[in-house]
């Protein structure tokens, strides 16, 4: 998710850009090649990465010297190289869809939002990357510190919920998932017309009963059973469709498969030991310092950067 104070800024600058699209480039790269400005385990980050970071900051309007620059980009590659060596990095379908999203909460076209990136000094290729770690990051330190290492005792929920002085209550669902498959290959042709059958479908879905026979008359329509989930277990993604589904369908999400919608099954509050261990590891790992940074999070990069090998240039 790109719901964040930095991001919250640059949709800001962007709409601003967008008033001028005649603009004159707010950076203008220099001609000469790049140079080595940092190497983090052996990747390099060049001083092209720094001043397109450098002018990605503006647009936020935040600090943009060369030395924040390169300073967040190294926090980044750390993080960039975790997440692919536990393979948990979203996939360029989410990416490409977060940026068509980003665009449209701007009231522009993707090709739009790329020429003003372009004029920023920023580009699209380099604001793609920052969403991809954006995506992948929080799900990484989520399942990090929300495994198994990080039940509860039995002791450690007892004293919670004296201190809470009563069991907490969470929603139950009961949820399966309807996917409207797009292959890769005819994702651009066929995209806007599957979006459309999955909006018809939801108006006309008879339950999760009867939810394969009815996928069955559509073609491409695969259905699957997720189960019992606890509202402080659903994906990040989902979450807010879930909360908001007024019937019992969520809206539709634009996904790597193709279109999907979630039925909800059933649902009811719940407040036995299971739920209210869940709702206080959420409670936990949403919790945030007096900068707004996860501690989690913090504990997570500066392990990464006490064994990593960086070398400033």
């Amino acid at each position: 998710m790109l719901a964040m104070t930095a991001t919250r800024r640059m949709i800001l600058a962007i709409a601003a850009l967008a008033a001028s699209m005649t603009m004159e480039p707010a950076v203008r790269f220099a001609q000469a090649a790049s140079e080595i400005s940092a190497v983090v385990n052996r990747t390099p980050i060049t001083s092209n990465d720094v001043a397109r970071r450098a002018a990605f900051l503006r647009l936020q309007r935040q600090k943009s010297d060369s030395k924040t620059a390169r300073e967040q980009l190294v926090e980044e590659t750390l993080k960039r190289q975790e997440i692919a060596r536990m393979k948990m990095s979203v996939s360029v379908s989410d990416v490409e869809g977060a940026y068509a999203r980003f665009a449209a909460s701007n009231k522009l076209s993707t090709d739009q939002l790329t020429k003003l990136l372009g004029q920023a000094g920023v580009g699209a290729d380099h604001f793609k990357a920052y969403i991809a770690v954006q995506m992948s990051w929080p799900r990484l330190v989520n399942a990090r510190y929300s495994g198994a290492r990080g039940r509860m005792s039995p002791e450690e929920l007892v004293t919670r919920m004296m201190q809470n002085k009563q069991k907490p209550v969470t929603t139950e669902y009961f949820l399966q998932q309807i996917i409207f498959v797009v292959p890769d290959s005819k994702r651009n042709a066929i995209l806007g017309k599957r979006k459309a059958e999955a909006e018809s479908a939801r108006s006309k879905f008879p339950g999760c009963e009867q939810s394969k026979q009815f996928a069955a008359t559509m073609m491409d329509v695969s259905v699957r059973n997720l189960g019992r989930m606890l509202a402080p277990e659903l994906p990040a993604d989902w979450k807010p469709l879930v909360e908001k589904a007024s019937g019992i369908t969520t809206g539709t999400r634009v996904t790597e498969r193709g279109v999907e919608f979630l039925a909800i099954c059933k649902q009811r509050q719940v407040s036995d030991d299971f739920a209210a261990e869940m709702v206080f590891r959420a409670e936990d790992l949403g919790k945030q310092d007096k900068d707004g940074v996860n501690p989690n999070e913090k504990k997570y990069l500066d392990e990464l950067r006490s064994k990593a090998q960086i070398v400033y240039r």
